[in-house]
């Protein structure tokens, strides 16, 4: 499967789960409004979540996937199986215990996460309560991403990429399968993330099976810890637990840092923080995920060259997605958050301060993109060391700038600082990858992002004047109802689309052609999986 392929195919399918994030969202913001009790609950559902990133989707999957990917290769199917059940075995074991500490130490945890929550001790029980409900799904979704990098590594995107849509379903049916019988809703629906990562673990063991694989979990811990292999393994993802979660631990400062703004101001930066996941995830995960196995290879074969050539292509296709995605979200922001979430306990208020906090993360999106693009280019040489370093400085970085933007702009402040934060990484990226003569952004590379952002202000001009035009037709056309403002919300995405395409076709950002070759498979220089 070709590099293009591997990320449209894992990035369809992520948006799908997107899209139904965006509806299990609208469902939280009716139920749960941005108050007290949803910044209790989102609180509790980033806990287990920072975590994942940490330990499952970055660190360990940066690790095992390229030496799974080596062992297939150099082994077998047969011996890289066995690999994985010691390594899956060994992974469960240490998450359990750490599961069954926190869920003792989660009154201090919270206050720790959430120190503004310290004034209200009614806000800090309920915070409590609900992250102990849902903190195993830590250890369930772990299994999860063991199991997506067992399939990745075999070429096989689509299950893993799927499967948070599980997450997603399962939020949406507890408001009407736990919520009614709930204290409050946001314990039912914390219930309900802890029953998906269950399901989504019975999902893809169904497709593991398909392909052939059983992985049989390992009871002799004692022995496999002392497995060269396994050394080699946890050696890689010790550093590595803040080398690939630069981004979650970032939203942790945030969170820790916005609880001292004021009650609504965690859901504020949550909801925000929710609509930069669209791209991020679709795009920015898409291209780490197919990437890391196909560096891998090249480097595994001394293919350097078509190494550097894959890590071209994936950085342009992360800035060829990225850029126009993050104008659109600056200008139109306020529709998109309306039109989303205003509705039940989300007011305009909530709105309006949901924006602010969009455009602010929106601006560094494209640089969290290239970040993930080129993460990869590390991990695929077993290096897991070189981002911890620059982990400590965009943290440093991120720490600082929060403190000194949240008093005078206030969550805005804080998403800012995270957006300084991505392109303090990214220089430390381009720069290390050149200095150790991994990779250099050439000038063709250059040349192709100035064409893709020139296109993208096109496009965002253009936005600008169909709002304009609208609101001189209508007044505010976002006081209009639903059936008159989402055909014009729509048409504005259309026109947006269309004029990207066009600017991008004039000013040679992109070559239609050649993409629709890369789909048709009948590109011949195409950069293999």
């Amino acid at each position: 499967m070709s590099l293009f392929k591997s990320i449209a195919t894992f990035g369809g399918f992520t948006l799908v789960s997107r899209v139904t994030g965006f509806a299990r969202d609208m469902v939280l913001a009716n139920f749960l409004g941005a108050g007290m009790v949803a910044d209790a609950f989102f609180v509790a559902f980033k806990l287990p979540n920072l975590f994942r990133s940490l330990f499952a989707e970055g660190a360990f999957t940066s690790a095992f996937v390229p030496m799974l990917s080596q062992k297939i290769v150099s082994d077998g199917e047969k011996e890289a199986v066995r690999f994985a059940s010691s390594a899956i075995s060994v992974l469960a074991f240490f998450l359990t215990v750490f599961v069954v500490i926190m869920e003792f130490c989660m009154p201090w945890v919270v206050e720790l996460m959430a120190p503004g929550f310290a004034d209200d001790p009614g806000k800090i029980e309920l915070a409590t309560t609900l992250s102990r409900i849902t903190f195993p799904f830590l250890l369930f979704i772990s299994i999860v991403s063991f199991q997506s990098g067992i399939l990745n590594s075999l070429g096989k995107f689509a299950a893993p990429a799927a499967a948070p849509v599980i997450l997603n379903l399962m939020m949406i049916l507890a408001v009407f399968v736990f919520v009614p019988f709930s204290i409050t809703p946001a314990h039912g629906i914390s219930i309900s993330v802890t029953a998906a990562g269950l399901v989504e673990i019975a999902w893809l063991a169904y497709f593991l099976r398909c392909q052939k694989v059983v992985v049989r979990p390992r009871y002799d811990i004692a022995t496999q810890i002392k497995d060269p292999e396994i050394k080699t393994l946890f050696r890689r993802i010790a550093p590595g637990v803040l080398g690939a979660g630069i981004y979650q631990i970032n939203m942790v400062v945030d969170t820790i840092i916005v609880s001292l703004v004021g009650t609504g101001a965690i859901s504020w930066l949550y909801y925000a923080n929710r609509l930069q996941q669209l791209p991020l995830g679709v795009v920015g995960a898409a291209i780490s995920v197919a990437i890391l196995p196909v560096l891998s290879r090249h480097l595994k074969a001394e293919e350097h060259e078509q190494a550097c050539r894959v890590q071209d292509k994936a950085c342009e296709y992360g800035a060829l997605l990225s850029i126009p995605a993050a104008v659109a979200l600056i200008v139109l922001s306020e529709p998109i958050i309306n039109i989303l979430f205003q509705h039940g306990r989300f007011g305009a208020y909530e709105t309006h301060m949901t924006s602010l906090a969009v455009i602010a993360y929106a601006v560094g999106l494209p640089a969290y993109v290239l970040v993930k693009a080129l993460t990869p280019n590390f991990f695929a040489r077993g290096d897991t060391r070189t981002p911890v370093k620059y982990s400590m400085v965009v943290f440093a970085a991120n720490l600082i700038f929060s403190l000194l933007l949240m008093k005078p702009f206030g969550h805005v402040g804080i998403a800012s600082a995270t957006t300084v934060a991505a392109f303090v990484s990214l220089y430390q990226y381009v720069r290390g990858l050149k200095k150790r003569g991994f990779w250099t952004f050439g000038p063709e590379l250059v040349k192709k992002i100035v064409k893709i952002t020139v296109s993208s202000l096109i496009m965002g001009i253009v936005l600008i004047g169909g709002e304009f035009a609208l609101n001189r037709l209508y007044g505010n056309w976002l006081a209009l109802g639903y059936a008159l403002k989402i055909p014009f919300f729509v048409g504005l995405c259309v026109l947006g689309v269309a004029t990207f395409g066009i600017a991008a076709k004039l000013t040679g950002a992109l070559n239609i052609s050649d993409i629709m070759c890369m789909i048709s498979k009948k590109r011949k220089n195409n950069v293999q999986a």
